[in-house]
């Protein structure tokens, strides 16, 4: 790779439970790739079944980057996943080999394809605690109207509830004068470092959602309930990031007896369609992206695999 020609990156995604991971694998041994997971939970270790964790059979010898690297404790967010996947970058293409980005999470893979500039503060302010300091004296709403006088796009997007990022909102705008929501939209219009190919993985609704269906029902089959058991064991609580995740906020709220087992699991599986749905809804924003209707090709995986090779080729990526 000469250095002044960008980086290849392939980036797999979609909807979750469409079939991503084993696709990822067949690609990752076709072209000599390594994979970077852009998944939220699957960072966490001793969250496997709730997170649908690939596992190192299913790996098949090839090397994957951010599973199992944080406690269940940690914070999780995408200045994180940034860091580490362009730490797991750099060994990747020293290596000489191609970093495929797999996951569903959306967000996590815009910041990196584009090396969007979060200006985020390793430490506390002044500014930081005196706003948490007044979000717990006042209100969360009293933060909200706060940011709606001087950011209203900004409080539009964020939830009064969701307060760290309100604070970080107002927080950036006491510190540089400007509104955080147009630094966002000027990041977004950057051009991305790497020479890239985008695919979406989808099918239609009902396939899709049977899959959902199905994908829950194994979890609860290999034992969803003990994983839950053991992190609530560990000391993990309702308020972790880690345990507010699908699968694991819904069967903390039957072990501690607030709904049924039956409630838990169809709560699960209704709002693992609606992020399904929010997730494409995502993508379908998104720029330079080519959709992979899997009946396009009958539904055979090999056909797509086909179909990629052929444009990664026709690319000059490898």
């Amino acid at each position: 790779m000469s250095e002044n020609k960008k980086k290849p990156m392939i980036i797999l995604t979609g909807p979750t439970a469409v079939g991503k991971t084993d696709l990822s694998i067949q690609l990752a041994k076709a072209i000599n790739g390594e994979i970077i997971s852009a998944d939220s939970m699957q960072v966490y270790r001793h969250m496997d079944i709730g997170s649908a964790k690939v596992t190192p059979e299913e790996m098949d010898g090839v090397p994957h980057h951010l599973i199992d690297v944080l406690e269940p404790e940690e914070e999780f967010n995408v200045v994180v996943f940034q860091k580490l996947a362009k730490e797991a970058l750099t060994g990747i293409y020293e290596r000489g080999h191609i970093p495929i980005i797999v996951g569903g999470t959306g967000f996590y893979i815009q910041a990196l394809l584009y090396d969007i500039d979060f200006t985020e503060n390793d430490g506390d302010t002044a500014i930081r605690r005196e706003l948490e300091k007044l979000a717990q004296t006042q209100g969360a709403g009293c933060l909200h109207q706060m940011l709606q006088e001087i950011d209203p796009e900004s409080a539009a997007a964020i939830h009064q509830n969701n307060v760290k990022r309100v604070i970080r909102a107002i927080e950036f705008y006491r510190q540089t004068g400007k509104k955080i929501s147009l630094h966002n939209e000027q990041e977004r219009e950057k051009q991305s470092p790497y020479q890239f190919l985008y695919y979406v993985l989808d099918t239609d609704r009902k396939t899709l959602y049977e899959r959902i269906d199905r994908r829950v029902d194994r979890m609860m089959e290999h034992g969803l309930v003990d994983e839950v058991k053991h992190l609530a064991d560990m000391g993990c609580t309702r308020d972790m990031v880690s345990m507010q995740g699908l699968g694991y906020k819904e069967i903390l709220d039957y072990l501690s007896g607030e709904i049924t087992l039956e409630e838990a699991v169809y709560i699960l599986k209704r709002d693992t369609r609606h992020f399904a749905k929010r997730q494409i809804t995502w993508f379908k924003r998104e720029r330079d992206v080519r959709w992979l209707e899997l009946e396009q090709f009958q539904n055979d995986r090999k056909k797509v695999l086909e179909h990629i090779l052929d444009e990664i080729e026709g690319e000059g990526i490898r």
